[in-house]
């Protein structure tokens, strides 16, 4: 059987590398690629892909929102996410997101093919040591009212507006912070949202 197979990267030497190198194998056809997340799915649905491989960083939609609408849209399609970035919280979101497979990109190619055939046969791929890592940093201590905040902090948003947008009183936004940032071991909101976003809490 002919693995078909998506690549989604908005760099054009990435893709024609993974393009190349995939297509050494007698098993594999790439039959799609694409520069950009928000053209994911269509992508996908027209070229009948039974494997994306996803970067996180991309314009339009980043890895982990195209890996969530193609578990929605297009179910029959398997995801693995391919990324640089090799860290517990964008593993947690991966999963969350629908991905089965999780590889970071200083991988040996072998490892890449091997697990596109795993995730062929229904198993879960992922980095023992980024598995381990995702563990350690555990589940969310914070409220979902307060990843919120912390979500609309990102933007460098003052406290007017963080409290306009989520229909809070600018003192509960005020508390809301205090919280996020002693929770994450955090100096400031920013540092916060990085450590946050880094452990899969956001």
């Amino acid at each position: 059987m002919t693995i078909k197979l998506l690549l989604a990267d908005d760099q054009d030497l990435i893709r024609g590398a993974l393009s190349a190198l995939l297509g050494l194998e007698e098993d594999f056809e790439v039959v799609a690629s694409v520069d950009r997340g928000d053209k994911v799915v269509e992508a996908a649905r027209a070229h009948q892909a039974d494997v994306a491989l996803l970067d996180i960083e991309m314009p339009g939609l980043d890895g982990l929102a195209a890996a969530s609408a193609l578990a929605a849209q297009v179910p029959e399609c398997r995801v693995v996410i391919l990324t640089t970035f090799g860290r517990a919280g964008y593993l947690r979101r991966a999963m969350t997101a629908g991905a089965v497979g999780f590889v970071v990109k200083d991988a040996p190619p072998e490892a890449l093919v091997d697990a596109v055939r795993r995730v062929m046969r229904g198993e879960r791929v992922i980095d023992p040591a980024l598995a381990a890592a995702t563990l350690a940093a555990g589940a969310s201590p914070l409220t979902p009212r307060e990843g919120d905040v912390l979500n609309a902090a990102r933007s460098g948003a003052t406290v007017a507006e963080i409290a306009a947008g989520l229909y809070l009183s600018e003192g509960t936004v005020r508390n809301y912070l205090s919280a996020a940032i002693a929770k994450t071991g955090a100096h400031n909101r920013m540092e916060a949202v990085r450590v946050a976003d880094e452990r899969g809490w956001l």
